[in-house]
């Protein structure tokens, strides 16, 4: 569990968890020098009933509030700090607000320096401070009055952070996806570089390999430490020191994340929930902000919004960020304005991946996001949304923010198709299976003279996921609701019939290519000489075996390509040349009608083109 400091510079944050714990989190010498938090600062607190709790204290100039950012990112508890000599000041409100924004819930408010104010001015602090937490998370929080200096109140303290500390819900197990925003880095003789943060989901043990982004480095951890003292295992809500192998101390940075699948990846795009805190603020369309999360900062502007809620101040937003993040569906973010420097809102991550799926403009059909409950699209809204595209399995936990075994329970709960690492809505998957079966049905309906519907054509309409294609002709099949037959498709039990007409047509055709049956006519001669229909009747009398197609606009009759073969085989010696003057004689045909079927013969295995001529092949003697 993690329990982090808010409030105004000099209100007495360092010094009261230096009562609190012993330790002087103020270690640079400029803190020392200056007399204030520059940097972040750890302790650990023991807690009766709670155990070890690890303290972030943070800086509260309004110069390093990127820094209290990155150190309030990830709290469970916050220890708001207002000195009772100075009372409420504007640190203090907007430190306020980013908990807020943080989604932190759970607090105590320590009045600090009581020992230099009577009983009448701290009971009217008190008042201002009850009526400052009214309408922000932590209204109702206990409000303790202590002096680090005479050690006054700093045991009710304790235990009124220890009741706070009993009301946070536990972390997500083991089994979830590792992550850690990287807070600090430093390297130690003989370990070498050592990383510290706050595990935010997850669990990692010694020797198991991370990747460390934005830079994609892998890194193995060499040892594990909490609060000083050695570990076998870092897991989610502890604040833990990692050494790492393989990795040199200028390439981490604050601002990096540590996690353990490979299936995070950076994003520069993300679709957001976002609330400004006043009508002062409006978010339009290039709007330029700054963009915290976790320990990361970056330049961002709001490239589109997508819808409002009620409350005006609401917005359904895509950021485009000036550098890759590692974000989370449900993450929460803070957003400031670069000058004059202010908060002026937060907003929860709705999918990390804005450029994959969900869309500003939504497509026909596609689920609006429920945005009520503050937390990632849901995996059945990523799904329906991804269309036949399909939706990476390994994604979705990052995606949606729950755990690996939430997604697969709810993937099984909505049927989802999972088709090896991709899965598609049940629903779509069975629009792709009627809008195939469909097309075959119109096709052939279009095309009465055709055997079916090609297969590619299919597969076109359907667009980029062959393996869904493949996964809705399969069960088309299976059901008996279209058969295929090599490379075309039909609808099941259906037989090409032909009318009086056609029959007719077909007979002539077949008359006409057998009139000069070595020299037969062209397909485009023919269709000048029978109409529209020719072509596809002459593919009919090929699928019957009654015409062979030679080249690709002429047509033999399979008897007449048989006799030619035949005498082939009967006058040519097996393995001699011959040129093509000498096989014109055997033929009997000009040059016109001899290469185009000696390149047939070639394809068919009949003969083989040698430098020189052609010479009939063994096994076609043979055969």
């Amino acid at each position: 569990m993690i329990l982090g400091t808010a409030g105004h510079i000099d209100h007495g944050k360092t010094s009261l968890v230096r009562a609190l714990t012993g330790v002087d989190t103020d270690r640079l010498p400029e803190e020392k020098r200056r007399g204030i938090t520059i940097d972040l600062g750890f302790a650990p607190l023991q807690l009766d009933g709670i155990g070890t709790v690890g303290i972030v204290d943070v800086p509260g100039h309004e110069a390093f509030i990127r820094t209290m950012l990155a150190g309030a990112s990830g709290i469970d508890v916050a220890l708001v700090v207002i000195a009772a000599d100075e009372g409420v000041m504007p640190q203090t409100a907007e430190h306020l607000e980013i908990l807020s924004w943080l989604g932190v819930t759970r607090g105590v408010i320590a009045v600090t320096k009581c020992d230099l104010v009577d009983e009448d001015w701290l009971a009217l602090q008190v008042e201002e401070i009850e009526a400052l937490l009214a309408p922000t998370p932590l209204s109702g929080a206990a409000i303790i009055p202590a002096s680090a200096k005479t050690g006054a109140g700093i045991a009710d303290l304790k235990r009124a952070l220890a009741n706070a500390a009993r009301s946070v819900p536990e972390r997500t197990g083991d089994e979830d996806l590792f992550r850690l925003p990287i807070d600090r880095a430093f390297t130690i003789k003989g370990t070498g570089t050592v990383v510290t943060g706050t595990v935010w989901s997850g669990s990692i043990q010694r020797d198991a390999t991370l990747i460390m982004h934005p830079s994609g480095k892998t890194a193995r951890v060499r040892g594990i430490q909490h609060h000083g003292q050695p570990a076998t295992n870092a897991s989610a809500g502890h604040r833990t020191a990692i050494a790492l192998a393989g990795v040199d101390l200028e390439a981490v940075e604050r601002g990096s994340v540590l996690v353990a699948a490979p299936a995070w990846v950076p994003t520069s795009d993300l679709e957001a929930f976002v609330r400004l805190n006043s009508d002062d603020h409006r978010v339009a369309p290039r709007t330029r902000v700054l963009f915290h999360l976790g320990t990361t900062e970056t330049e961002a502007k709001i490239v589109a919004i997508r819808d409002s809620a009620s409350d005006g101040n609401v917005r359904h937003v895509r950021i485009r960020l000036a550098s890759p993040v590692i974000a989370r569906g449900g993450d929460r973010f803070v957003l400031r304005l670069p000058s004059p420097a202010r908060t002026i809102g937060g907003g929860t991550v709705i999918d990390p991946y804005a450029f994959s799926d969900i869309r500003i403009r939504p497509r026909k059909n596609s689920v609006e996001i429920d945005l009520s409950d503050g937390v990632g699209a849901t995996v059945d809204a990523l799904l329906q949304n991804a269309g036949v595209k399909g939706a990476e399995v390994a994604k979705l936990p990052i995606r949606t923010g729950l755990t690996p075994r939430q997604v697969s329970k709810r993937l099984e709960e909505i049927d989802a198709v999972i088709i090896g690492p991709w899965s598609y809505a049940h629903l779509c998957a069975n629009e792709l299976m009627t809008r195939f079966e469909s097309l075959v049905e119109v096709g052939v309906a279009n095309h009465p003279l055709e055997a079916g519907v090609s297969l590619q054509a299919i597969r076109l309409a359907a667009g980029k996921s062959s393996e869904l294609v493949g996964w809705a002709l399969d069960k088309l099949i299976e059901s008996k609701r279209i058969e295929v037959s090599g490379s075309l498709v039909r609808p099941a039990g259906w037989k090409l019939t032909l009318g009086d007409v056609e029959q007719g047509l077909s007979v002539e055709i077949m008359h006409e290519i057998c009139k000069q049956p070595s020299e037969p006519p062209t397909l485009a001669e023919l269709e000048l000489k029978f109409g529209g229909k020719t072509a596809a009747l002459v593919r009919k009398l090929e699928r019957d075996g009654q015409l062979e197609r030679v080249s690709d606009d002429r047509y033999y009759s399979s008897e007449e390509v048989a006799r030619i073969v035949a005498g082939m085989r009967s006058r040519l010696e097996v393995g001699r040349v011959y040129s093509p003057a000498e096989l014109r004689e055997v033929l009997g045909v000009s040059r016109k009608y001899l290469i185009p079927f000696l390149e047939f013969c070639d394809r068919k295995g009949v003969t083989e083109r040698r430098q020189a001529g052609r010479a009939v092949r063994p096994m076609a003697v043979s055969s």
